[in-house]
């Protein structure tokens, strides 16, 4: 398999259970909290999301089975191609050994699906009729438009307004599937009423009007694409699966990059190989990159803030922008979130993750070497992970090591290409992060108690 460029894996070989990190953190995890200070129960999430999932938010469990209905879908794209890159090493003039997981193979063209397919599964199970959603760039409402229509469900979706403007094919997309789809903040809602004076939109007014949707219809539950325990846990299908590859491959990698917006495609490749550094002594590095327009994770407090801007969800102990921050519009619609996963905020804050923030037209320079040399066309969220991998490649060069790097490239940039039109043109902006929008924002957290 040494000289092999695609490192592939059967069908049978597909994970039969999924990976919880919960257990092997130290310490005991911070609480979600009710607005009252309360720590949040599995009865605080039952209005909105089914039992099953709630299970797994709060699983101790080391593995999770997955249900075989949702394994034979997954093999509808599953298992995915592991490349090495070495065009682009080449490119580079590096030593280092660069693979990257590939995604956009998936029938949404991301890794959204993995989590979907089994959130759509256990609602119906639970006799839900409808999911309501948010989504940035489109991907995660792609990828579960895609899973309603598999389990015979509706989906309503609001989209980011800077992205439902810049990406209208995703759109379309969705309601190929069947979706209804609306621009977000919209009139529809009183979270998207509120926001009016906010039109390009964020993740957070997005999720707040979806979650005001299923919380007023008892036959509609709530789907959300990243942030949560359990939608981390579906996605470490993707590490699971590179641990494999690279074994096939006889290499293990030194250091795993992914791009950050709320934290599933980044939790889900280093998940495995973040076990193997706390069970068996591994000295993998894990580095995350994110926008420097929207720098939650290099730039945001440790502190327990609302999942969404209207603060209709449980407070949850994250690094944050503050719940009604407003990013600027990038093309990186998926990575324009104000939080991140409490599970990847918890390793970024014990030092086991390294977050980096790079400018939008560094990423995209970066995303079309890639593309010159790999082939593929990456969407803007993954063009940040390759930045760092770029990064990575030169200082090994600089080093003289042949380091191994491995990437999650997790979506393709088919519906993007009016963002490399703009940046082939010279026409790219580099939007500009508001520290006193972000202070402002922060001096609305709600009073708490301290994150050790």
């Amino acid at each position: 398999m040494a000289d092999d460029t695609k490192i592939l894996l059967t069908e049978a070989e597909i994970p039969t259970h999924w990976v919880n990190l919960m257990p092997d953190l130290p310490g005991e995890p911070a609480p979600p909290l009710r607005p009252d200070g309360a720590p949040a129960g599995p009865d605080d999430l039952t209005p909105i999301f089914p039992m099953g999932l709630i299970a797994q938010e709060v699983s101790a469990e080391p593995e999770v089975e997955i249900p075989d209905e949702v394994r034979e879908i997954y093999k509808l794209w599953r298992p995915t191609p592991l490349y090495r890159a070495r065009r682009l090493e080449r490119e580079l003039d590096t030593p280092a050994h660069i693979y990257y997981k590939y995604e956009g193979t998936s029938p949404a063209g991301s890794h959204k699906p993995n989590t979907a397919v089994p959130q759509a599964y256990y609602n119906r199970e639970e006799g839900v009729r409808r999911l309501a959603t948010e989504t940035g760039a489109g991907q995660w409402g792609s990828a579960l438009a895609f899973a309603c229509r598999l389990m015979g469900m509706e989906c309503e979706v609001f989209m980011v307004g800077s992205s439902y403007d810049q990406k209208p094919y995703r759109r379309s997309m969705m309601e190929v599937w069947g979706a209804t789809v609306h621009r977000s903040p919209s009139d529809r809602t009183e979270a998207g009423r509120a926001q009016a004076s906010h039109p390009t939109g964020s993740l957070g007014i997005a999720i707040s009007e979806a979650v005001e949707v299923a919380a007023g219809d008892d036959g509609t539950n709530y789907a959300l694409g990243s942030v949560l325990n359990h939608v981390l846990l579906h996605q470490t299908v993707v590490g699971q699966e590179s641990v494999a590859q690279m074994e096939k491959a006889g290499e293990y990698p030194d250091v795993v990059v992914g791009c950050v917006g709320g934290g599933s495609n980044f939790a889900g490749i280093i998940a495995p190989f973040v076990r193997a550094n706390l069970r068996q002594g591994k000295q993998t590095r894990f580095v995350a990159a994110e926008p420097s327009a929207c720098p939650t994770l290099t730039r945001g407090v440790y502190r327990y803030d609302f999942g969404d801007t209207m603060g209709m969800t449980p407070l949850l102990p994250m690094y944050t922008l503050g719940h009604d921050f407003v990013p600027p519009p990038v093309h990186a619609g998926g990575l324009r979130y104000h939080g991140d996963a409490p599970l990847l905020c918890g390793l970024v804050h014990g030092g086991m993750v390294e977050p980096r923030a790079f400018r939008q037209n560094e990423t995209f320079d970066a995303a079309v070497r890639f593309a010159r040399a790999e082939g593929i066309i990456p969407a803007p969220e993954p063009a940040h992970a390759i930045r760092a991998v770029i990064d990575e490649a030169q200082a090994a060069r600089e080093a003289g090591e042949e380091r191994v790097i491995l990437f999650n490239l997790c979506g393709h940039g088919h519906f993007d290409l009016a963002a490399y039109d703009a940046y082939l043109a010279g026409n790219l902006e580099d939007p500009e992060f508001s520290e006193e929008e972000m202070e402002s924002a922060l001096a609305r957290l709600p009073e708490t108690p301290a994150l050790a």
